[in-house]
């Protein structure tokens, strides 16, 4: 067995090094960084048993050798020779290679292990991986801009809706939907009127039913997002309408100390029974009392969408023997993301639509009409502000969309092309990332 040592400035032309002077059957034995490059030590000839027995190590053990042959394609294992014992300068070539650099555990993927390819943590490779992982990056940023360039030399009115759209503040999968679906237009105004009309339709809305019909409602949804200021506005419209004996309220919120004293106090003001419930069966009883009631309304406990006590919250609207309409009140502040997860959590609860707080504060509504039409849940109400109960009004989806166009001019958002082709450049070239 012949055992040499090659320095190169990377592990490129290492390997070319032990190709030229060793041929195609050498076996890389190990690599390591050291000042300058790279290190390599290679072998021809090459027994796997004895190197094994020098190091120590089971027979089957080989993990130096495995990584370092997925690492030059065309170094192969020689065929091992007869169990003689090594000569000591290769013995002691090889314990002293092994001594700084201990046997690298290896880390596969599910796409590795069913290809056979096992990748070692040796920090070359490591680094060879993270090179090769920016480079398709780079490649795929080049592409999706070079598709986004030619997208605007071919279809410009296309191109400046995406634009609008996107300063509107929609996701991109929603922008490139309505674009697709405004088909051919004349300019880009007759395009954003069309656009803008797709996506009032795409916003569903339900026809001011909570205070028209009655029943039992829960307010559901993640800590300060304004539920009980909700359900004060709710119950004062109510009661101006059908008269402030049509109306109760309950609470089942008993995690927060002083929870329930906001909403006592609105009771007392409205004129108002207010009761408190903490599991199905209480819940149950005070609905039982409350038969009489038009409307009654349900303020539940806030919690965030990853808090493990929601499954208890939903099991006790579900569980209470009556039914229940639930709706779900979101922060028009939240960011699209947060409320796609929100929409998950509470996603338990069979919704009959949702009510929009804090439009008031809002300095974009891209993000929740975009969850709102992806879901197609209904838009109730929105809430503007803490009047009790002037602030609540029912929702009308082409006011909700002039609304956010003038957020849009208030802010003066302007996409620039970067992050245009970063989003719809690689849905032109079908480039996936």
């Amino acid at each position: 067995m012949k055992i040499k040592r090659y320095f190169a400035a990377d592990m490129r032309q290492a390997i070319r090094m032990v190709r030229d002077e060793q041929g195609p059957d050498a076996v890389i034995l190990s690599n390591r960084k050291v000042d300058g490059g790279i290190e390599i030590i290679a072998a021809l000839d090459y027994d796997e048993a004895l190197v094994n027995q020098a190091l120590g190590q089971a027979s089957t053990t080989a993990a130096p050798n495995t990584a370092a042959t997925e690492a030059a394609p065309r170094t192969a294992a020689a065929p091992t020779s007869s169990n003689k014992p090594a000569p000591a300068p290769a013995r002691a070539a090889v314990a002293e290679l092994h001594k700084p650099v201990a046997p690298a555990k290896t880390e596969t993927s599910v796409a590795d292990r069913k290809a056979g390819i096992y990748w070692a943590q040796d920090p070359a490779l490591v680094e060879m991986r993270r090179e090769i992982h920016e480079l398709r990056g780079l490649l795929e940023n080049q592409l999706a801009h070079l598709a986004w360039g030619d997208m605007q030399r071919r279809q410009p009115i296309k191109t400046e809706l995406l634009k609008r759209l996107t300063d509107l503040g929609l996701t991109p999968a929603l922008c490139n939907l309505l674009t697709e679906q405004v088909g051919p237009v004349e300019d880009e105004e007759q395009g954003w009127r069309r656009a803008l009309g797709l996506l009032a339709h795409h916003v569903t809305v339900t026809d001011d039913d909570i205070l028209s019909s009655g029943g039992i409602v829960a307010l559901v949804g993640s800590t300060g997002v304004g539920k009980t200021t909700t359900v004060a506005k709710l119950a004062a419209r109510f009661a101006l309408r059908h008269g402030q004996r049509s109306v109760a309220l309950i609470t089942t919120d008993c995690y927060r100390i002083g929870a329930h004293e906001q909403l006592f106090t609105y009771g007392r003001i409205l004129g108002v029974p207010v009761q408190v419930a903490s599991s199905h069966e209480e819940l149950h009883t005070t609905l039982s009392s409350l038969a009489d009631k038009r409307l009654v309304l349900i303020d539940t406990a806030g919690m965030s969408q990853r808090d493990l006590r929601l499954a208890e919250q939903f099991s006790t609207l579900r569980d209470c023997g009556f039914p229940i309409q639930s709706y779900l009140v979101m922060n028009a502040t939240t960011q699209a993301g947060v409320l796609q997860e929100t929409l998950r959590a509470f996603g338990s609860v069979a919704l009959s639509g949702c009510i929009m707080t804090k439009l008031d504060e809002a300095a974009s509504l891209g993000g929740v009409l975009s969850v709102i039409a992806q879901h197609t849940l209904p838009l109730a109400y929105i809430g503007d502000g803490q009047r009790v109960p002037e602030d609540l009004h029912p929702a009308r989806a082409h006011n909700l969309v002039n609304r956010a166009v003038s957020l849009m001019q208030q802010a003066g958002q302007d996409s620039n092309d970067e992050t245009l082709a970063e989003r719809f450049g690689g849905m032109a070239a079908n480039v996936h990332v």
